[in-house]
């Protein structure tokens, strides 16, 4: 019996668990339904809440309560949760837990690991931090899919074959374009762009402006705090209705006191106004629709299909934007909420070994390279960007390129890794940067051997080796990891004894507690996975495997559990990699 992968979208909005079962993709319900809110709080009495309990808190206690946690992932700065200060990739990892937890509740028995989707435009870093989050919530993130992507699995599983589609990704925090196309099986990316600062968050921010504006033509300037908790959820209803109907009426009794006088809020928005708000945000997200179109080369006659991906294209000042410009309805018969973890089980089933069919040919939207001296504009520099991964290059994929030093005898060469598409580097993102030392003493001109490899989960490993030698220096970039195992470890306990300690209060049911995955049967696995790669590898990854398997051998002769747990992750990261 094959071994169950979950399939997880974890959204900024609202997150899902699916599973594929008896040939079919199931989206788990758990106490708020088959979506859970991405809200996470503590109580007055530091009881753990998630989901509706949560949001429903955040109205009285915002200082209690965090909400669209996605929109920071891959930030290092803490949030605020009561007297609790949290990474966002740990806020995740809570959301995530229960997630599993309502599928362990729901199947009856333990589940390790999991599919999660991301956005296609999510960075290096934010790929990591989601990763970590995963990691932190008792989860092996086997897999981590673009949005877009996974939502043309669930159309093509749909029976919809030889055709371009656009895929319009708009959720509460994120957008994503991508241009797809879709024949006999296969799944292709041909070009993504999105923004990551984009979603409908953006459009209830908008509506609670406008109702701020409202209030404050009735004299009243200052605004209290749970007051303001209230006009924004009072916003993101107004935005729901107008989905639906031509006026939104807001009304939010006893707001707040005036000159202790009670103050209630009773305005109605209409939905040419709100359409006039959130005009220039949906210009935005369609100059990356052409953007998509222009890089694909393609113009939008040759689209024969736009799928609505994420809560936010409910909006039908959207669906008809979008279908001005393709001359064609967009398709929203499957659920736009729900599509996205759908996709992400079926990809979970096919990583199972599930006969499930589509096969995933993606892109990266982002280009990565080094710096180098050079010229920039024709002027001489010390940072003229050298892109060796450019966007839009189908994934899994590896690019090498040959720099030299600069200077005789030169011992020490640093390569800086930067992900962007300007000319000079320093305009780029850095995301990582290590040394190679101990170079031949030679003259100037010995070559370095740079290699970028770039995995389907968008994860980057950079290698340098010096040609005359043979010295190299292999890594996965990794400056997003703020936890070593040690830290790692002690967050995972204490968000476990949050959930141990306060579950049937968070979600209104227990769920059976679950054993942690034995190390030593999870290091053999690790062992036997390696063993079926050795014949498949090229010879430089094959030497780092087998030194890798000796050390935690070593370790494991000699009971080092420090050692251990550090060989264990750095296979485990390895094997991540080769088998991407």
């Amino acid at each position: 019996m094959n071994e169950t992968i979950l399939g997880i979208d974890l959204g900024t909005t609202n997150s899902e668990v699916a599973v594929y079962e008896n040939g079919n993709v199931t989206i788990i319900e758990g106490p708020d339904g088959r979506m859970t809110p991405s809200y996470v709080g503590l109580d007055t009495q530091n009881a753990l809440l998630v989901g509706s309990a949560a949001r429903n808190q955040y109205v009285l206690y915002p200082e209690r309560t965090v909400k669209s946690i996605k929109r920071l992932m891959g930030e290092k700065e803490p949030v605020a949760m009561g007297e609790e200060q949290c990474l966002p990739q740990e806020i995740s990892a809570i959301i995530l837990k229960h997630l599993k937890q309502t599928a362990e509740s729901y199947l009856g028995k333990s589940l390790h690991k999991a599919v999660i989707t991301v956005p296609a435009f999510f960075s290096d870093q934010q790929r990591r931090a989601t990763r970590e989050a995963g990691e932190m919530a008792g989860l092996e993130v086997v897999k981590m899919i673009n949005e877009p992507t996974a939502a043309a699995l669930v159309y093509e599983n749909a029976q919809v074959k030889a055709k371009k589609v656009l895929v319009y990704d708009l959720g509460g925090g994120t957008f994503d374009a991508s241009l797809v196309r879709l024949q006999d099986d296969v799944i292709e990316v041909i070009a993504s762009h999105g923004n990551n600062r984009l979603g409908g968050d953006d459009f209830d921010e908008l509506v609670e402006k406008w109702i701020l504006e409202q209030i404050k033509k009735d004299g009243i300037e200052v605004v209290p705090r749970q007051a303001k908790a209230r006009i924004r959820r009072a916003a993101e209803e107004a935005k729901k209705v107008l989905s639906s109907e031509p006026f939104a009426p807001v009304i939010e009794e006893y707001l707040l006191e005036n000159d202790q006088i009670p103050y209630n809020l009773n305005v109605e928005l209409d939905r040419a106004r709100f359409e006039e708000m959130i005009t220039p945000l949906v210009d935005n997200t369609l100059d990356s629709v052409h953007t998509v179109l222009r890089d694909g080369g393609i113009t939008s006659s040759d689209v024969d299909e736009v799928l609505l991906v994420g809560g936010s294209t409910n909006i039908p000042f959207i669906q008809q934007k979008l279908e001005e410009i393709f001359q064609k309805p967009p398709r929203h018969e499957i659920n736009p909420d729900l599509c996205v973890a759908s996709g992400a089980a079926l990809q979970a089933a096919t990583l199972a070994g599930e006969q499930v069919q589509a096969i995933l040919v993606d892109v990266t939207p982002y280009t990565f390279g080094t710096s180098a001296i050079g010229e920039v504009d024709g002027i001489f520099s010390m940072d003229m960007f050298v892109p060796l991964i450019k966007k839009n290059t189908p994934v899994p994929v590896t690019r090498s390129e040959v720099f030299y030093t600069a200077y005789n005898n030169q011992e020490i060469v640093e390569i800086k890794v930067y992900q962007g598409e300007e000319k000079n580097a320093l305009d780029n993102l850095e995301v990582g940067r290590f040394l190679i030392e101990g170079l031949a003493q030679e003259p100037a001109g010995s070559e370095i051997i740079a290699t970028f490899s770039l995995n389907t989960d968008g994860i980057l490993q950079v290698k340098a080796q010096e040609k005359a030698t043979g010295l190299a220096k292999s890594i996965t970039i990794d400056n997003v990891l703020t936890f070593n195992q040690e830290d790692l470890d002690n967050v995972r306990k204490r968000i476990s004894r949050l959930f141990d300690d306060n579950s049937e209060a968070a979600t209104g049911e227990s769920t059976p507690p679950v054993q942690p995955q034995d190390t030593d049967a999870h290091i053999e696995e690790l062992k036997a996975r390696a063993h079926t790669l050795m014949d498949n590898i090229s010879d430089d990854d094959r030497e780092d495997l087998v030194n890798l398997l000796e050390d935690i051998n070593s370790a494991q002769e000699k009971n080092d559990t420090d050692r251990i747990n550090k060989c264990r992750k750095e296979l485990s990261e390895l094997l991540f990699f080769l088998e991407s």
